[in-house]
């Protein structure tokens, strides 16, 4: 499982847009939850994956996009702090996930950069794949942005929970995605997927909003038909 500093990189005006603390609905529950009562929290499901594995797609790079494309459409899951410890959100958010050498008993770090295409992204994953998938380190490709989430995946076992024991979680507001090995139950494919939060931005309605997106984004075959569709 890979857990990075939000902050690693440097922030620009254009991509992080502060919070604007007076006039945000959530100003009180932010506070509470980030001061007086600190509160992360995970919930677990499980993802029927039946449409990507009966179109045959790459599983990984095919959930990668699919979780980051859900990120960007929500802005709850794109909230950090600057370098003065103020919130805000960032425009865009790449993923940032795991592969495993057989080897070493390790794994590595690689981030891709986010585009809306399908196609393109599968093709920037590949690529970095190639390129870093063998790298020893934590983090396999340098130069990691400021704006990725890490995502972990354990394809040896199923799970029903996930928790990751921050020590010094408190003030951690990106979203951790952590993927399981998938099962076939009476034709049906289903993955386990972790997804850890900071009930300072998020609370239960927008986490299950995510995975309810996600869902519906899994089940949209035309995504997986049409190789040209930019408008994914």
């Amino acid at each position: 499982m890979n857990h990075h500093n939000g902050m690693a990189g440097e922030e620009t005006e254009m991509c992080f847009e502060l919070i604007q603390m007076d006039c945000w609905a959530r100003k009180e529950h932010f506070e509470h939850y980030l001061s007086e009562v600190p509160c992360t929290y995970s919930m677990t499901t499980k993802l029927e994956i039946t449409p990507i594995v009966a179109a045959k797609r790459p599983l990984y790079p095919t959930m990668l996009y699919l979780i980051a494309k859900t990120v960007n459409r929500y802005p709850e899951f794109r909230m950090d702090f600057d370098k003065s410890g103020r919130p805000g959100v960032y425009a865009v958010m790449h993923p940032c996930y795991t592969v495993f050498h057989k080897d070493s008993e390790t794994f590595s770090n690689i981030w891709t950069e986010y585009t809306d295409n399908y196609e393109d992204f599968c093709r920037a994953y590949q690529q970095d794949l190639k390129q870093f998938g063998d790298q020893k380190g934590f983090m396999a490709k340098p130069d990691v942005p400021v704006n990725t989430f890490p995502v972990s995946m354990i394809p040896w076992e199923s799970f029903e929970g996930c928790h990751l024991n921050l020590k010094k979680g408190d003030r951690y507001l990106l979203p951790i995605f952590t993927m399981g090995k998938y099962t076939l139950d009476q034709g049906r494919y289903w993955m386990p997927l972790s997804i850890q939060v900071h009930h300072a931005v998020c609370d239960g309605f927008h986490i299950c909003r995510f995975i309810s997106t996600l869902r519906e984004m899994i089940g949209d075959e035309a995504l997986f038909t049409s190789r040209e569709r930019a408008d994914l």
